[in-house]
């Protein structure tokens, strides 16, 4: 019995949408069938895209070095790091859900909330073929106006956003929120030997013949903060 609640405990919000479904069917059987035939619709479709998009994050993850995401859509990337994000969202394929698994592998590798919330809003409503549709229907001047109102809310929403949510509060961006340092390494190429994240997590990082080594596999909760905090201050971006 133990075991069974602590999976219920686990998968909440998994376990809502099935009683909702079975409440729905006892009071409602039509409006239940109805649900069901939505909810096998967008399943489908889910399992013909969300393959393709595993393996883009995958690409991402292997390909890409953290500090090209950091340069280009970090903290400090400032007016490129915008237009970039703006870019990504608005030639992005495939419905909205498929731009989280995306989002938060960039989150993990160095983008800052403030671009993240751009891209996905820009997924969302600003795609380049929408926009010709909208304006084949609707016209040019309402195509273009709506555009640039809706571009001026997606800031507006992603600075405030920025302001409201920080990075080491998103699970996606925690990496070790399992205590475990299995997937982080000390890239020794980029590794400049400085020391910093010796000093600021020194129970989990080690100097060694001038480079920075990971020490322990698994970390206290208590020392998770300072991983992350080591990872972001690295100057040379090596850690990842």
């Amino acid at each position: 019995m133990n075991k069974v609640i602590g999976i219920i405990k686990k998968n909440k919000l998994l376990f809502s949408v099935i009683l909702t479904y079975i409440i729905l069917f006892i009071v409602k059987p039509d409006k239940g069938i109805e649900s069901i035939k939505n909810s096998t619709y967008y399943i489908i479709e889910m399992i013909e895209i969300m393959p393709v998009i595993f393996i883009l994050t995958s690409l991402i993850e292997a390909w890409v070095p953290r500090e090209v995401i950091i340069n280009n859509l970090g903290e400090n990337s400032g007016i490129k790091g915008g237009i970039f994000s703006f870019i990504l969202g608005s030639f992005s394929a495939g419905p909205i859900y498929a731009a989280f698994p995306v989002s938060k592998t960039l989150l993990r590798k160095g983008a800052s909330v403030f671009n993240i919330v751009i891209i996905l809003s820009a997924w969302a409503v600003v795609k380049v073929p929408m926009l010709m549709n909208e304006a084949k229907f609707l016209g040019v001047k309402f195509m273009g106006i709506r555009w640039i109102l809706t571009i001026l809310s997606i800031l507006i929403m992603a600075y405030l956003v920025s302001l409201l949510v920080k990075k080491d509060t998103i699970p996606a961006n925690n990496k070790n929120q399992n205590n475990d340092l299995s997937g982080i390494k000390v890239k020794q190429k980029y590794c400049i030997g400085c020391g910093l994240c010796a000093r600021i997590a020194p129970n989990n990082f080690e100097m060694i013949e001038g480079k920075a080594k990971v020490k322990n596999k698994n970390i206290d909760i208590n020392d998770i903060k300072e991983v992350n905090e080591a990872i972001e201050k690295c100057p040379a971006k090596a850690i990842g």
